[in-house]
């Protein structure tokens, strides 16, 4: 499976990098204002397009014909881009991810054991996306992860939030605001995500 990214890199030599999954439908451009943010704190970052979406395999609008089990396939897009991170000697990776990306992002940090691998961004993340269920994942999350949630579903997001025994942050936000739509809309809390992000990474 062919996918593409895009690197941001810093020009701090951190060893510190984040992971962005973008939502459906979306691309990893939808990222690009808040990775050119992170890699002025010290974060380089990896934005990937999942298969099926933009230029990686199957894309720009396969994913329209994808099953669940297809969907949740691109977890192993998700590993791809943890060891093109690795490989490219960085210590320590955050993910962040929007809808979709969010669900990913959680299961993959709920069920890894890196120690490299303790925090992630979640925006607009729902209890069930293409069959990935977010509940018993958040109820697998250690102590020793870490997450915030940010999101216009109050509801599930809540759900998400009181389960987990990790350590955790939430905002709601009252618009109808999805995903890295929320990033545009409120540069305050994409300001206050990657001063969260450079703390626990």
């Amino acid at each position: 499976m062919n996918i593409v990214g895009d690197f941001y890199k810093s020009d701090k030599k951190t060893g510190l990098a984040a992971l962005l999954l973008h939502m459906m439908p979306a691309t990893r451009s939808s990222w690009d204002h808040f990775a050119e943010q992170l890699a002025g704190t010290g974060i380089s970052s990896l934005a990937i397009d999942l298969r099926g979406h933009g230029e990686s395999q199957g894309g720009p609008e396969g994913f329209k014909s994808f099953t669940d089990q297809e969907h949740q396939a691109s977890m192993k897009d998700v590993e791809a881009g943890i060891w093109w991170l690795r490989d490219a000697g960085f210590k320590k990776i955050v993910f962040a991810g929007a809808s979709i990306g969010a669900n990913l992002a959680l299961w993959r940090l709920a069920e890894g054991s890196d120690e490299e691998i303790k925090s992630a961004i979640l925006l607009s993340p729902g209890l069930d996306y293409r069959g990935i269920k977010t509940e018993p994942l958040a109820q697998k999350l250690l102590p020793d992860k870490n997450i915030f949630i940010i999101s216009e579903m109050a509801g599930d997001a809540q759900k998400i939030y009181d389960l987990t025994r990790a350590k955790k942050q939430i905002k709601i936000i009252k618009e109808r605001y999805h995903g890295t739509d929320i990033l545009r809309a409120h540069p305050d809390i994409e300001k206050e995500l990657m001063k969260w992000a450079a703390k626990n990474v």
